[in-house]
């Protein structure tokens, strides 16, 4: 039975956990990961659900995410999410989360990395993924039209492939600040 670290609002772990299923204590959180690998050429690697799946069965999804377990850091839950759904042995250790988004009773740390993966060798979870595929930010945009993809907001889709080549919002140098000329 898996089992799920709590934490409280600061994200620091209470020393506390609970089973997969059960309901997270009020004043208590969890943490969640995803993981969107990005190709070269900018296209993003995507997964379909199994259709027996309980959520979102038969529907694309972003390359890998799920729960962290017990005794997890953010970083290690992504690094095992992306080696179990899809194959990809990637170490995030010292890397950020491109943005974390908190939820009810708990926050998902979304990772971006750069990184081209022949999807022919990818060896997928059966219990999770079906396939896999590469998508443009257009592909996937279509696809949630279509209901095809997982409900997320378009705008949260175009922000993650906004977000695969920066290194945080801030992508310009500040007008406001002046540069020092020097002279030799």
């Amino acid at each position: 039975m898996e089992k799920f670290d709590l934490y409280d609002i600061h994200r620091s772990k209470i020393g506390k956990s609970i089973e997969r299923g059960t309901k997270v204590p009020e004043g208590y959180y969890r943490m969640v990961v995803h993981v969107c690998v990005f190709g070269s050429d900018g296209r993003m690697l995507i997964q379909k659900r199994q259709p027996f799946k309980d959520g979102w069965a038969g529907m694309w999804d972003i390359t890998a995410g799920g729960s962290a377990q017990e005794g997890d850091t953010s970083q290690q839950a992504a690094s095992r999410e992306l080696l179990e759904e899809v194959g990809i042995d990637y170490d995030l250790t010292g890397k950020q989360p491109a943005m974390t988004i908190y939820f009810n009773k708990g926050f998902n740390d979304i990772y971006t990395i750069n990184l081209d993966v022949d999807i022919d060798s990818l060896k997928l979870q059966n219990a999770e993924v079906e396939q896999v595929k590469w998508a443009t930010e257009e592909e996937i945009l279509e696809m949630l039209k279509k209901k095809e993809f997982v409900l997320y907001k378009t705008s949260f889709i175009s922000l993650l492939y906004f977000l695969r080549n920066h290194d945080g919002a801030f992508t310009h140098k500040d007008p406001t600040k002046k540069t020092e000329i020097k002279n030799n």
